[in-house]
């Protein structure tokens, strides 16, 4: 009676998979996503919707919103398998691929998948110290006018930014991050709404809408199409969030099933997202027009009041904090797991500590996680000191993210889920919206990539 009664307790305490009991629920779900999703690309909108103009710039956000939901909604069906409801739990997107895909594509989405989540890594080093350093600005051209010189540098930003990450990543694994999802979560609603509201004020004082139909205009039709792919690239980092939709919904509780949970945080949070994209892209672009700036917030185009510039920036800092964990820790935990499978009797992999702090929980912690995460952080912050170009960083992550790991996996993953056969009526539709995703990809690649280049030899 006693053993019986020890196995249902522990049974009461795991779940059917054996590991402790998942505790998420719609909203952390929902925190996680906007975490995930509202972060550097917010800042660049406006300036997509100014390359692109009034009809092509908001119909291109709609669009990747739609795209987004699809490729969320198929992916969330892939988190169980064989069966969506009942079958086993793939924990992460290389699971999935794996039991649906096989090896070999296995290899190829770890490569790109990895590669985007370091990549975004980059990404947000840059737009952290490109944040701070607007901060500093800010302030001496309230002190001095608007036409002081106030030249700062990225690299004691990204520096400051890296030490923080170091110790922000020796945070265990997504279960332990709610909080900081939430924290994160509230401060980019506040610095998009903050966005927003200077730019509905700035329309106001303009006494008129800036822009046109057909957006900023170029000295010949070359450059146009190298913006416009650009564009595309910058609208394709600021949406998806597929490489990690797994891993979030891996932390979902059940009852109900997991993929419907999922769905309806998916709806909620890109609703919510496209309401604030929409609106600091068409504000930020009917603001300034031809002369909108590359990042919203810290290419000053709004100076005043400096203190709001200050709290939106402040907001952006402490944002991609989380923001930087939310994407690192899919690949912290693809590390961890391989040293321990390769090196299961090693003290440096597998022996865990205890540090006791006053008035904190005790914290635990091994050597491999300290090495391995410090390591990553310090590669992430020295490439963004190489490469602190933000549009053209931004536009060539999401344009190399967009099709393969946002379209084409989930598509060819939901048709081995749900069996679909070759030429049906689904399946010609999926593989026609795979294309055309796929076409956008090569463009803003292609667009992404001269900026780049561009950027680095001027």
């Amino acid at each position: 009676m006693a053993v019986e009664h020890s196995f249902q307790v522990a049974s009461a305490s795991c779940d059917d998979d054996g590991h402790p009991k998942r505790t998420g629920t719609l909203w952390s779900c929902v925190a996680h996503i906007i975490t995930a999703v509202i972060g550097a690309g917010v800042l660049s909108l406006a300036w997509s919707t100014a390359q692109l103009g009034w009809i092509a710039g908001p119909v291109s956000l709609l669009c990747f919103a739609i795209i987004t939901y699809i490729s969320a909604f198929l992916l969330s069906d892939c988190y169980r398998s064989p069966d969506s409801i009942t079958g086993t739990r793939n924990y992460s997107y290389m699971d999935a691929v794996r039991v649906n895909l096989g090896r070999k594509h296995t290899w190829f989405c770890g490569f790109l998948q990895y590669f985007s989540l370091y990549g975004t890594g980059v990404a947000y080093v840059i737009t952290t110290a490109t944040s701070m350093r607007a901060i500093q600005r800010s302030n001496c051209y309230h002190r001095e006018g608007h036409q002081a010189a106030c030249t700062y540098g990225d690299t004691f930003y990204m520096l400051l930014f890296g030490l923080i990450q170091i110790v922000m990543s020796q945070i265990p694994d997504f279960h332990n991050m709610e909080w900081l999802s939430i924290v994160a979560a509230l401060m980019s609603f506040t610095y998009s709404f903050i966005g927003f509201g200077l730019g509905v004020a700035k329309v106001i004082e303009n006494g008129k809408i800036m822009g046109s139909i057909s957006g900023v205009p170029a000295t010949n039709i070359a450059d146009k199409l190298w913006l416009t792919f650009q564009a595309l690239g910058d609208i394709a980092f600021a949406y998806p969030y597929s490489i990690i939709v797994l891993e979030i919904q891996d932390t979902l509780r059940s009852p109900p099933a997991e993929n419907r949970t999922m769905k309806k945080a998916s709806m909620a949070a890109i609703f919510i997202t496209t309401f604030f994209y929409l609106c600091c892209g068409c504000f930020g672009y009917a603001a300034f027009g031809n002369a909108t700036p590359g990042n919203l917030l810290t290419g000053f185009g709004f100076y005043e009041p400096y203190w709001l510039i200050d709290l939106a920036n402040a907001c952006i800092v402490l944002h991609l904090v989380g923001g930087y964990q939310i994407y690192s820790q899919p690949v912290f935990a693809f590390a961890e797991r391989w040293f321990t499978k390769k090196f299961p009797n090693s003290g440096f992999v597998n022996n865990f500590y205890t540090i006791k702090l006053p008035l904190l929980p005790g914290f635990k912690w091994n050597l491999l996680r300290l090495c391995f995460r410090t390591a990553y952080v310090i590669s992430t912050t020295i490439i963004a000191m190489v490469f602190p170009y933000f549009n053209q960083v931004l536009g060539l992550l999401g344009a190399l993210n967009f099709w393969p790991l946002t379209i084409y996996f989930p598509v060819e993953m939901y048709f081995v889920q749900k069996k679909i056969g070759a030429w049906t009526k689904k399946w010609i539709v999926l593989r026609t919206f795979s294309f055309a995703c796929f076409l956008v990809t090569v463009l803003g690649l292609i667009g992404s990539l001269e900026g780049l280049i561009s950027a680095k030899l001027s």
